[in-house]
């Protein structure tokens, strides 16, 4: 065997192998961008030695293969797979190719559907009820699934009549990101194993062998295609029979949309690449059909893939790469966590170095060692984070991830709370780290919005002891600040113009500021409000803070140990004498707070008025703006770019309002 022949081999072993843990196994080991390189491997040797390509090879069939525990479907129309393209150059290459075979040099019309991260299925309707629901399997026989698909509260059990006597629909079966977080928020309080994503977690919940199973996950279905339908004479536009499906009463992605030329699908493809973290459902990319159906017939298939349309993929969100160490970083409460160093890998558009680990349960959980072999993943602005390990690449040499006995930055001791996964530093405001990070809180824009003291400023102030506590912010004075590194006499009279505005805030920033474990925006809002003033707040009893609206025994037992901190009540002191404050806040009648108990979420971008201007308003009109949607909401208002939120409303049937219903409401509720 020649070389070449060994690495076809060795490169269709692997396919294989991948093909078994996804599909029988439900039980992924690599990332999508790692099986996409070994089968672009594969095929670019193919293409080279074309005799070397076998029946069996898999760049000649469609990946899968059907589970013993389930009875075999023969497709009535075999279900084919996508060809991808990566890249802007390649997808201009699949139009030349369109337009040279059907001979046509005009700009064609393409159906422009996001590319669903789920398991495709089929479904067949007998006079309008459906009878069967198959997965796609090897392409000509699939799973008999359809008890499970029954469970899918969105898909129609009896199609909305005029409707074909008989039907085969293609479509795709995902699980919502709520869903998926929620299985495994369960899975984890009973210490199960977690699903590695959603499309992995709806693979394995279509395929239970108990249907109550599978009816708890929750699972979604697009439709997205036809296979057969007698008896009606369909449209000649694919867009146009994707409404006829939705018509019959099937789910279709309202994402869907008809486009012109190759200018309108980038475009298309761009807007859904900037909307994919605020969708509710996963995707990889963008799947583009010729529009014209006598089209497709004449452009035809190739042996496991329709010529007229092609997947148009995203960038990787995973990757895999090595776990060269691991560093514990001091946040501002003392709270250890492990971060990853990572060989660099490009992933999510940007180069990686270093992921999150969470805490010692999340290295438990995943068994991770430095050496290993880690999948990673990063979504838009998202921390990249170790997802899993790759233990069928562990070295014999890896090495135990433990916590250090000592805090890696002032050497105090490490302690782990008790019923807690955190470990904490004690050394409290003698820790620098923790100095940095109190006082980086404290500067930002939702707490005293002090422009012009960024993350590095802080650092190198705290470094060269000029500041060590957030109170010595308002000692600084132009000297001290145009003696350090790369301060300009400018921007240090800008910074001690903008400390000198910070003094004047509201009571709810000033307590949000100090930075009191658990206490947010809206806890810091609730004590300003129905305290008023801040002796009120300090002198509170932990029975009297649990009397309060929203705070629990968490929070309150962490009131009561802040303020009875001597040093904390010394900073607090040392902050009112240097000039901070704010203006008396008055109790308002029930009168003058026509939201109170209205429960309000905000989602989008508005133009008009920021979030955080229309919450403030919001608050002071007695609502509580809450930060995600549940069956308390009362109302959501959507601008541009809503995502998972706007959805879940929808589901709830919780109403929803755009911005300038939001102006409209603030002001006719203004006293």
């Amino acid at each position: 065997m020649t070389s070449i022949e060994q690495s076809i081999s060795s490169l269709k072993a692997q396919l294989e192998e991948y093909n078994f843990q996804y599909y029988v196994l439900d039980d992924p080991t690599v990332p999508d961008a790692e099986y996409d390189r070994v089968m672009r491997a594969l095929q670019e040797l193919e293409q080279q030695n074309p005799h070397l390509i076998t029946a069996d090879s898999p760049t000649q069939r469609v990946s899968g293969k059907a589970d013993s525990a389930f009875s075999e479907v023969q497709h009535l129309v075999p279900m084919l797979s996508l060809d991808n393209v990566f890249n802007q150059e390649e997808f201009v290459r699949f139009n030349q190719r369109l337009q040279d075979r059907l001979g046509n040099k005009e700009s064609l019309n393409f159906t422009c559907e996001p590319k669903l991260d789920g398991l495709a299925v089929s479904l067949l309707y007998e006079n309008g009820s459906l009878v069967r629901a198959a997965t796609r399997g090897d392409g000509q026989v699939g799973e008999d699934i359809t008890a499970n698909v029954k469970t899918i509260k969105s898909l129609p059990l009896k199609l909305r009549s005029p409707f074909p006597a008989r039907v085969e629909v293609r479509g795709e079966v995902f699980m919502l990101r709520s869903v998926f977080a929620k299985l495994n928020e369960i899975a984890k309080q009973n210490n199960e194993k977690l699903f590695v994503n959603p499309r992995n977690a709806a693979a394995g919940s279509l395929r239970q062998l108990d249907p109550s199973v599978t009816a708890k996950r929750q699972l979604s279905v697009y439709l997205y295609g036809l296979g057969i339908a007698d008896g009606i004479e369909l449209p000649n536009s694919h867009f146009a029979r994707l409404e006829l499906l939705r018509q019959w009463g099937l789910p279709v992605c309202p994402k869907n949309k008809k486009v012109a030329g190759l200018d309108n699908c980038e475009s298309f493809y761009q807007s859904i690449l900037n909307d994919r973290d605020q969708l509710p459902f996963e995707i990889d990319g963008v799947v583009f059909k010729v529009d014209d159906v006598k089209a497709q017939e004449k452009l035809g298939f190739v042996a496991k893939a329709p010529r007229w349309a092609i997947a148009y993929k995203f960038p990787a969100q995973e990757e895999i790469t090595q776990l060269l160490s691991v560093d514990f970083q001091v946040g501002r409460t003392g709270a250890l966590t492990p971060v990853a160093r990572l060989e660099p890998v490009f992933v999510g558009g940007v180069t990686v170095s270093n992921a999150t680990l969470h805490n010692m349960d999340e290295i438990e959980r995943l068994d991770v060692r430095v050496g290993d072999t880690v999948i990673i993943r990063r979504a838009g602005d998202v921390i990249p984070q170790v997802v899993s390990v790759v233990t069928a690449k562990r070295p014999s040499n890896t090495i135990p991830i433990s916590i250090p006995k000592e805090c890696p930055v002032c050497q105090s001791k490490v302690e782990r709370e008790q019923d807690q996964a955190v470990y904490r530093c004690l050394g409290g405001l003698i820790c620098s780290a923790q100095q940095k990070e109190s006082i980086k809180h404290f500067a930002s824009r939702k707490a005293m919005n002090i422009d012009g003291l960024g993350d590095k400023l802080v650092e190198q102030l705290v470094d060269e002891g000029r500041i060590a506590s957030v109170s010595d912010i308002y000692t600084l004075d132009l000297n001290a600040l145009v003696s350090l590194e790369r301060m300009a006499e400018k921007s240090a009279t800008n910074l001690l113009e903008a400390i000198n505005k910070s003094k004047t805030t509201t009571l709810a920033k000033f307590i949000y500021s100090l930075g009191i474990r658990e206490v947010g925006e809206v806890t810091a809002q609730t004590l300003a409000t129905e305290c008023l003033t801040l002796d009120n707040i300090m002198q509170m009893k932990e029975s009297e803070y649990l009397a309060l609206p929203d705070i629990g025994p968490v929070v309150s037992s962490h009131l009561v140990e802040f303020f009875n901190n001597e040093t904390n009540r010394k900073v607090i002191q040392k902050l009112l004498e240097l000039g901070v404050h704010w203006p008396e806040v008055v109790k308002k009648s029930n009168d003058a707070l026509p939201l109170l108990g209205q429960t309000i979420v905000l989602t989008g971008t508005f133009s008009e008025l920021s979030r955080n201007d229309a919450k403030a308003q919001l608050q002071e009109l007695g609502a509580k703006v809450a930060g995600s949607v549940s069956a308390k909401t009362h109302l959501v208002f959507a601008g541009p770019g809503a995502g998972s939120k706007l959805a879940k409303a929808e589901s709830l049937g919780i109403p929803v309002k755009a911005e300038d219903d939001l102006i409209a409401l603030l002001a006719q509720s203004q006293p």
